[in-house]
């Protein structure tokens, strides 16, 4: 069996020429070489596997040859490459300062390639920067990092910076059309297309990943094979759900759903992608964005087609309520049925705005009527004849309440042929009762009967008999043992624990209490409602009153600490200490 290559290291490039998607980089490099304009000291950064350590090769190799150096010569003795991830101390930095001395022995430079040079310890950062600063005329150093904020300033400053962008989705694609084609591959175009969008910007990883799907497919690579190797969903899945989303289908959209899962694609996977299928329709709607969608000319007539059946309202408002499940996602607890609601909120966004335009949702003016104060009574309005309305002084009282009003003397038409107006007769309201009474707040003198009505309740209050029955300082015992159980039932622990220090005692309609401090009164004293109001009930005697004294002197009854407990102990049997010092036990 051959040996086999990557397509990474197979298709490296050699020369600044076969760089892709690094231009200004490579242009700018070329003109230094060309001028005599470079930098002892560069720094690479950017992203993986867009062309750092190629291009410092690439350097490495041209700034060394001369117009009789052959293309295959590779200057290797004349360059060193270093990892700083796994040579990231002081001695290792130190060590490549004592080679930095010697001169080349072939060609003119000695290029030394720190890779992942922000490895680099505090240390030896500090023991680099006067080798960086002012180096020998034979050596150049090129720094490469992905993550250029963990370098220190003071190496910063004294490097040339050189910023690596992504590759754009373009460039990979076309890349990895020649690659395929130099391998004699059958690529379809929406394959290629999935794979440099699933690289991210990167063209090594967009090589690995061609490799692993040629493993997969042969020599035939479709775009049905790229989306079953990588477990992507396609395009036409995410058309099909925003077609069930325009159509309100949401038992379809569910269904759709559980086939994605069962699939065994993501969820988190697929929200996040419906956001940006979302997206795209929304760039698509217009002429001048259209060069956004990075998709193939066939993929991106559908997404035309389709997001002229869209509104830009409804994609907006779907681009939000997909994004904010994309960020629930990952605390969420139900993520299935998390996914779902969203389905179902996408699809009710425009049924809600047809529903809300209805007309039978509209509410006519007619249906609200102004009800005047006087009309406010709740029992319904007799029926009379037909009789002719009485004189002013007698039919309209100067009384601003309906029931104050008597009803006005009806005077018989003698003439039948002219119709009279009809007047109701009032109900008449018997101000005896207090039950189901309405009173008005609209006039003074509505006000003034309203203090009257109070008045009168609170008579008919002070005219009840509250029952004040004896009872027995067992009875207040059993009852107070009562309510004591009845809090530690409720978790009032500390209540519970106030109750039981002390027992009440019954001097008349007095309830007597000593504790040792006021805090314990305190405490008590603001439980004190509920306690009387159990006791008075249960002892049916409504005079009861609780009066809590503070005694300090009782506070000896009670032992805290374990010196305590244990005097306690000595004074109820001497022979506790004498057990004590037998067996010279500690307290």
């Amino acid at each position: 069996m051959e040996h086999f290559i990557v397509s990474a290291r197979k298709y490296r490039p050699t020369t600044f020429k076969d760089v892709v998607g690094q231009s200004a980089i490579t242009n700018t490099l070329e003109n230094a070489i060309a001028n005599n304009h470079l930098a002892q000291a560069l720094l690479f950064t950017g992203p993986r596997g867009v062309g750092k350590t190629t291009c410092a090769r690439i350097l490495a190799k041209r700034i060394n040859a001369d117009d009789n150096t052959s293309e295959d010569e590779d200057f290797a003795f004349n360059i060193f490459e270093l990892d700083a991830a796994s040579n990231n101390s002081v001695d290792d930095i130190r060590s490549l300062i004592d080679q930095v001395r010697i001169p080349p022995q072939v060609g003119k430079f000695k290029v030394y390639i720190i890779d992942e040079v922000h490895m680099l310890s505090a240390a030896a950062f500090n023991a680099f920067l006067k080798t960086l600063e002012e180096p020998p005329k034979h050596a150049i150093f090129i720094l490469a990092t992905t993550e250029k904020h963990k370098i220190i300033p003071t190496i910063l400053s004294r490097c040339q910076i050189f910023d690596f962008k992504r590759i754009t989705v373009k460039d990979i694609k076309e890349h990895l059309g020649h690659v395929a084609a130099s391998e004699g591959i059958q690529a379809d175009e929406d394959g290629l297309q999935i794979i440099a969008q699933k690289a991210d910007g990167a063209l090594r990883d967009a090589l690995s990943i061609f490799d692993r799907v040629v493993s997969f497919s042969g020599k035939n690579l479709t775009r049905q094979a790229v989306t079953e190797n990588l477990n992507v969903l396609d395009y036409t899945t995410y058309f099909k759900v925003t077609d069930l989303v325009l159509d309100n289908n949401i038992p379809e959209l569910l269904l759709e759903y559980d086939q994605i899962l069962s699939q065994g694609f993501d969820g988190h996977h697929f929200i996040a992608g419906l956001a940006s299928h979302f997206r795209d329709l929304l760039v698509g709607q217009q002429p001048q964005t259209n060069d956004l969608l990075e998709v193939g000319p066939e993929i991106k007539a559908k997404y035309l087609d389709q997001s002229q059946r869209c509104s830009k309202a409804f994609l907006i408002q779907a681009i939000e309520k997909a994004n904010a499940c994309d960020l629930q996602f990952r605390s969420s607890r139900n993520q299935r049925l998390l996914v779902e609601l969203c389905l179902m909120q996408l699809a009710s966004i425009t049924f809600d705005g047809e529903k809300k335009k209805s007309p039978n949702y509209i509410i006519p003016a007619s249906h609200f009527k102004t009800v005047r104060p006087e009309e406010r009574i709740d029992a319904p309005q007799p029926a009379v004849p037909k009789v002719k309305e009485a004189p002013k002084e007698v039919a309209e009282p100067q009384a601003t309440h309906p029931e104050l009003v008597a009803t006005a003397p009806a005077i018989a038409d003698p003439t039948p042929q002219e119709p009279a107006p009809a007047v109701a007769e009032k109900p008449k309201i018997n101000l005896n009762s207090n039950s189901g009474r309405r009173v008005s707040a609209l006039s003074l003198k509505s006000i003034k009967e309203k203090q009257q009505l109070q008045a009168q309740s609170a008579k008919d209050k002070e005219d009840t008999v509250l029952p004040t029955e004896e009872f027995t300082q067992a009875a207040l015992e059993e009852h107070w043992k009562a309510f004591t159980a009845k809090m530690e039932r409720k978790g009032r622990y500390n209540l519970v624990s106030h109750l039981s220090m002390a027992v009440p005692k019954k001097d008349g309609n007095r309830l007597l209490l000593e504790y040792p401090n006021a805090t314990i009164k305190v405490e008590l004293e603001s439980a004190s409602h509920e306690l009387l109001g159990y006791l008075r009930e249960q002892l049916k005697n409504y005079d009861i009153e609780l009066d809590i004294q503070v005694n300090e002197e009782i506070q000896k009854r009670y032992a805290y600490t374990p010196r305590e407990k244990y005097d306690k102990l000595n004074e109820i049997n001497p022979l506790m200490d004498t057990l004590r010092q037998e067996f010279d036990l500690e307290i």
